[in-house]
């Protein structure tokens, strides 16, 4: 490849990588030269697309005390002094940050070399990284149509988007949901990311138990759980008397969202991406120790929509559970207006939009390097 050299600057954790990957595979196909700045958890990143060279930089998280903080600054420092070499010698005609921790040093040199970046907001509340990132940014690019903490920092500059999804999951575009009809099986999906979630088997199964005879035979139930959790909840299953499949991870997770009436999960970035893009209706659970919790935004914006159901995690019982789920299997009109809904604000062309954005930055002449240090790191 020819093309201009776009380097994208993302950490290992999947919220992260899967959009930064999905974005390097498109700008890859339109001949662009890619290079990856992340940190010791991005490298299998590296060795998902052809051609993508994956440098790795020093990099911690300040969280802890006084003196993890420290340390995480001196990390920092290293990574700013490690990606300010690279971005001279690379010289990329832009940068794109995905947030987290890894991206803040290989865009503050950017930024100061004068390379045009672009920042990709995946919730709808600015990371803690994008905030410090945000003034100084070319564009910022968003997944949601209001994002708390960029009002009065971006105007212009800011980019409605959408979060890249799979391919797999643009393929249930075609697929409608086909409504539960009435007697017939009910299919629910219950995930709760790529670790699981203990809640989810604590709730679920309890609430389930508390339907009628009728309605438990009509469930047809799949539900992803913590290894540790997986026994306790089949038992569980099996004493009520509800189909149930349940794993630590499906790998065929598209065809099961597809297949699927009513998901119930937490309310991730990426979570919520792919029910919209599916266009199926959801009972979301937000995470609450979430940073900034931000999950609470992002189910927002769905419940704001009509597109979706919320339940704070405090409410989330077996009891409101299942008032909620027999509700819905009596009268399962509401779930498809809601799924129409949450179609309606789904964005398939999110990675063509993106890379039409970055495509836009490459062509534009190299701006003054900044010479400050409000950043807080010197040149």
């Amino acid at each position: 490849m020819t093309g201009p050299l776009i380097v994208l600057a993302a950490g290992g954790t999947g919220g992260h990588v899967f959009p930064a990957e999905a974005l390097a595979g498109v700008l890859a196909a339109r001949g662009f030269q890619l290079a990856l700045f992340t940190d010791r958890r991005g490298g299998a990143f590296g060795n998902a697309v052809a051609g993508l060279d994956a440098y790795r930089l020093h990099a911690a998280a300040f969280a802890g005390g006084v003196l993890r903080r420290s340390l995480a600054l001196v990390e920092l420092g290293r990574g700013f002094l490690e990606a300010r070499r690279l971005v001279g010698r690379l010289a990329p005609a832009a940068v794109v940050g995905f947030g987290g921790y890894p991206s803040i040093a290989p865009m503050i040199a950017a930024i100061r070399a004068g390379v045009p970046t672009l920042i990709h907001e995946q919730n709808a509340v600015l990371g803690r990284a994008n905030r410090l990132l945000a003034g100084r940014a070319t564009r910022i690019a968003t997944c949601f149509s209001a994002v708390r903490g960029l009002a009065g920092v971006a105007g212009s500059r800011a980019v409605l988007t959408g979060n890249p999804v799979r391919p797999a999951i643009l393929a249930l575009r075609d697929r409608p949901l086909v409504p539960p009809a009435a007697h017939a099986s009910f299919r629910v999906l219950v995930t709760g990311g790529s670790q699981g979630a203990a809640i989810f088997s604590r709730v679920v199964p309890a609430a389930l138990a508390r339907l009628d005879a009728a309605q438990r035979a009509r469930l047809a139930l799949v539900q992803q759980c913590r290894a540790e959790d997986i026994d306790s909840v089949r038992a569980a299953y099996r004493q009520s008397g509800v189909a149930a499949e349940l794993s630590s991870f499906f790998a065929d997770l598209p065809d099961r969202l597809s297949a699927a009436h009513l998901v119930i999960g937490r309310a991730g970035a990426s979570t919520v991406a792919e029910i919209t893009v599916a266009g199926r209706a959801a009972i979301l659970v937000p995470y609450p120790a979430a940073a900034d919790d931000h999950q609470s935004a992002n189910a927002a914006a769905l419940a704001n929509e009509g597109a979706a159901w919320v339940m704070a995690q405090d409410d989330f019982t077996p009891a409101a559970l299942a008032a909620r789920l027999a509700a819905l299997m009596n009268d399962p009109a509401e779930i498809v207006v809601r799924a129409g809904r949450a179609g309606a604000l789904g964005r398939p062309r999110a990675t063509e939009h993106l890379a039409d954005l970055v495509g836009m930055l490459a062509a534009e002449p190299p701006v003054a390097a900044h010479k400050h240090t409000s950043m807080g790191l010197a040149a």
